[in-house]
């Protein structure tokens, strides 16, 4: 699980709840609680979602959502670099096709598929158009899910809003039995409540994070492609690794200078495409 994704809502939830136990205890909960409110905003944000995306589409909400609450590994770029410098070293002395059984030990299927095109002699063009190619679909795929998620936090603060519309039209045409007032205006203000904190507190922090860590992806592939067209050169291992260095930062940079010195320990070339995409 993304602990820093679990920590944010637990302690919102609690920040919220704590401030209405502070302020009238736990019998202030009562007023939030409103079906009718909740039939209109979440109800409504639904039914909107279905309304802009197809069928198949919305149900993969449920996949996208899973892939934010679990944990994101990341990947160690440092030994992404490492890689390419052991790879390029081996092709300079033996040639491409001597890559054929570390190829084989490569988990992600982004930089196999790179460096198989390399081995099977394609020029760069081709190789750049390719991987560049997959890059633009895998974008394409994160898109949709982060607009989902977008599309969730404009419209239950607007379904927020229309349920407070309904609530105070309510409690207008029956203002003269004063015993109906409180109910409608709870239901007003309950539904302005649902809508804004889902709005804000769940759906656009959640697309944020589909963004940043789509962000955090495609810069991986970036790295990969660059190294792959390094490799596919004949380039010295100095140079890619001086090339490749360029996309790391300093603590990174850091890192890679201590493998290196310790005899590139921790380089291997098990090192894959990165995180699996979060709007797939």
């Amino acid at each position: 699980m993304d602990i820093t994704t679990i920590v944010g809502l637990v302690v919102a939830l609690l920040l919220v709840g704590g401030s209405v136990v502070y302020a009238d205890g736990f019998a202030g909960f009562e007023a939030f609680v409103s079906a009718e409110a909740f039939m209109i905003v979440i109800g409504g944000t639904i039914c909107a979602l279905l309304i802009n995306y197809p069928l198949k589409t919305v149900i993969r909400v449920l996949t996208v959502l899973k892939k934010v609450f679990s944990e994101d590994k990341g990947e160690d770029t440092t030994k992404l670099v490492s890689t390419f410098v052991i790879l390029s070293t081996k092709a300079r002395q033996r040639g491409f096709l001597a890559l054929e059984e570390d190829v084989k030990k490569i988990e992600g299927d982004f930089l196999k598929r790179g460096v198989q095109l390399v081995i099977d002699g394609q020029d760069q063009e081709f190789i750049r158009t390719m991987l560049e190619t997959e890059i633009s679909f895998i974008k394409e795929r994160h898109k949709v899910g982060e607009g989902m998620f977008n599309a969730l936090g404009t419209y239950s603060p607007a379904l927020g809003i229309i349920g407070t519309v309904l609530g105070m039209i309510l409690m207008l045409r029956s203002i003269e039995d004063a015993a109906q007032v409180p109910k409608k205006m709870a239901l007003a203000l309950a539904a302005a409540f649902y809508g804004l904190g889902s709005g804000y507190l769940l759906f656009l922090p959640i697309a944020g994070k589909l963004k940043r860590r789509s962000e955090e992806e495609l810069q991986l592939k970036e790295i990969i492609i660059r190294g792959v067209l390094l490799l596919q050169s004949g380039a010295s291992p100095s140079v890619v690794e001086s090339n490749l260095r360029a996309y790391l930062e300093p603590s990174q940079r850091i890192i890679l200078a201590k493998n290196k010195a310790a005899g590139g320990s921790g380089a291997g070339t098990s090192q894959g495409a990165g995180p699996a995409a979060p709007g797939a």
